[in-house]
């Protein structure tokens, strides 16, 4: 496998990469309001059974992030793309924002999101950023198992972040 830049090319197929996921679990938020205090829990919660859910994102975006030039990487194998990832700069606090990492259905749980994601931190770290951060949707609970496993750890959340009002977890990780 071949992490590289992505060309203009490479978009179709990344467009064309099936971003929707499978879970049976999902990080099942509780929050209680005090009068000097706010709580918010999650939880853990097994479903009654699998369920698929789309990616909350619009797809239109990736040609205007590729043309940012910033961090656009795509995962090749066999000549074909199997994944990509784009990170924007948010320089005025040293991050790099995973915006997107995704990897075809049948070659997920290979190493694949891995590999684009020590790419994506080696290029980070060569231009002086010290910090990675994404989102991923309450209900992306594999999501959640891989960031936990590459060392990023929860920092926050948004309760009506993404356009179909679903929560966004932040995580992060020091470069």
């Amino acid at each position: 496998m071949i992490v590289r830049p992505a060309e203009l090319v490479d978009l179709k197929a990344c467009l064309d990469i099936d971003h929707s996921y499978v879970t049976d679990h999902v990080w099942q938020m509780e929050e209680s309001e005090g009068p000097s205090e706010v709580t918010v829990i999650f939880r853990t919660a097994r479903l009654p059974r699998s369920m698929r859910v789309r990616y909350p994102k619009e797809y239109d975006n990736l040609l205007a992030s590729w043309r940012r030039g910033e961090c656009f990487l795509v995962a090749e194998e066999d000549g074909q793309v199997r994944g990509y990832l784009d990170l924007s700069v948010q320089a005025w606090h040293l991050t790099g924002w995973v915006d997107n990492l995704a990897v075809a259905r049948d070659y997920r749980r290979r190493g694949i999101g891995t590999a684009l994601l020590k790419k994506a931190t080696d290029w980070s770290r060569q231009r002086g950023l010290m910090r990675l951060m994404l989102e991923v949707q309450t209900k992306n609970y594999p999501a959640i198992c891989f960031c936990q496993k590459n060392g990023f750890a929860f920092c926050g959340f948004n309760d009506r972040y993404y356009t179909n009002q679903d929560i966004a977890l932040f995580f992060a990780r020091g470069i």
